[in-house]
């Protein structure tokens, strides 16, 4: 069997077209240095031989000749939506996505760079002109709080990852955290504790956003579990202090599940006493506002992995919309706290059994 033929190169198409390498780079890249009709029979000829450009190649010899022999460092775009309506809250969970992905992105030399964009800033057209003058090629988007749409992007020249649930416009992989996970681990957390009636309280919005993960867990955990009588959810927009302890009366959980830690103050207003009497499990504690148990998302783990996703492709050479975009999800961390009562401690008796030797 004949060996396979050799990829076609730069060196290769220059030899058979009787060009330096140096112009089927810049007709390749297109630049506009090369005469129209010779970057048009460079490009014809590439096409024909099947040559497929790395773009990593071509921003190291760009940063090379920059940097004079300097150590290169790729960079990567994190791009943040410009929104109207987006809470105070989903900036500083961006952040936190855009420092994980900055210092992993480090550790694998390369360095992240953030470029807003939308109303206020630059359009989806100037960003593209300027990612491509600038020769970066991975992209990170950080979370929208409405359907993004990054179609307009040349998507021959990029690779992208989405940090949040699902993005249609185009289709990308994705990473996130476990939220259907992180609820049931919750809910287990909380009925080994003794609570036996459990409420979920949440923005529609926000719960319309994950694809109802939250309550959908809360749901089926409810369901199938018969140690447990789950109360009706509470899904406003917004969530609001009358609605709340209208719905807290009338239900009387004994522990509160939600992302407003202004509702530990509400509980209190009707009479609960934390953690004695009722519990309550902040969502996110990164927007928690006074102490309390809850769950870490780990936005700086996401973005790590997001990082880790967006090298690997270009490193692969895999630019454009894939084919079959995945999904990546990675377990929220429990922070303990005062708002619920601690597990019960056994006796010294007890343990001193559960030690002996068989």
């Amino acid at each position: 069997m004949p060996p396979p033929a050799a990829a076609p190169t730069v060196r290769s198409l220059a030899l058979a077209l009787g060009l330096s390498r140096t112009t089927v780079s810049d007709a390749l890249a297109g630049s506009p240095r090369v005469d129209p009709g010779t970057a048009q029979r460079v490009r014809e000829a590439a096409q024909a031989a099947g040559y497929v450009r790395n773009p990593l190649a071509g921003a190291l010899m760009s940063e090379l000749r920059r940097s004079r022999g300097s150590t290169f460092r790729g960079v990567l775009a994190a791009i943040d939506l410009d929104e109207e309506g987006r809470p105070p809250f989903a900036a500083k969970y961006n952040h936190e996505l855009q420092l994980g992905a900055a210092e992993r992105a480090a550790e694998l030399g390369f360095k992240v760079e953030l470029f807003g964009v939308g109303q206020g800033v630059v359009s989806i057209h100037r960003l593209d002109s300027i990612l491509h003058s600038r020769s970066i090629h991975g992209l990170i988007f950080l979370p929208s709080w409405r359907d993004p749409d990054f179609s307009k992007l040349d998507w021959m020249r990029y690779a992208g990852v989405y940090t949040d649930y699902i993005i249609e416009r185009p289709a990308l992989h994705s990473i996130c955290c476990g939220h259907y996970r992180a609820m049931m681990s919750v809910l287990q957390r909380l009925t080994a504790l003794g609570y036996r009636r459990p409420g979920l309280f949440l923005d529609r919005l926000h719960d319309e956003r994950l694809q109802h993960r939250w309550e959908a867990a809360f749901l089926a955990y409810g369901h199938r579990n018969p140690a447990v009588t789950p109360v009706p959810t509470h899904v406003v927009d917004p969530v609001n202090r009358e609605g709340f302890v209208r719905w807290f009366r009338q239900y009387k959980p004994d522990v509160v599940l939600g992302h407003h830690t202004e509702a530990i103050g509400w509980m209190e207003d009707c009479g609960a006493k934390l953690p004695a009497t009722h519990g309550f499990v902040c969502l996110n504690v990164l927007r928690k506002t006074r102490p309390c148990a809850g769950l870490d998302l780990q936005p700086r783990i996401l973005g790590a992995r997001g990082a880790e996703i967006v090298i690997a492709q270009l490193q692969r050479n895999e630019i454009g919309v894939p084919v079959w975009p995945t999904t990546t999800t990675i377990p929220a961390r429990w922070v303990d706290g005062p708002t619920l009562r601690r597990p019960p401690q056994k006796s010294a008796k007890a343990n001193a059994a559960a030690m002996a030797p068989a």
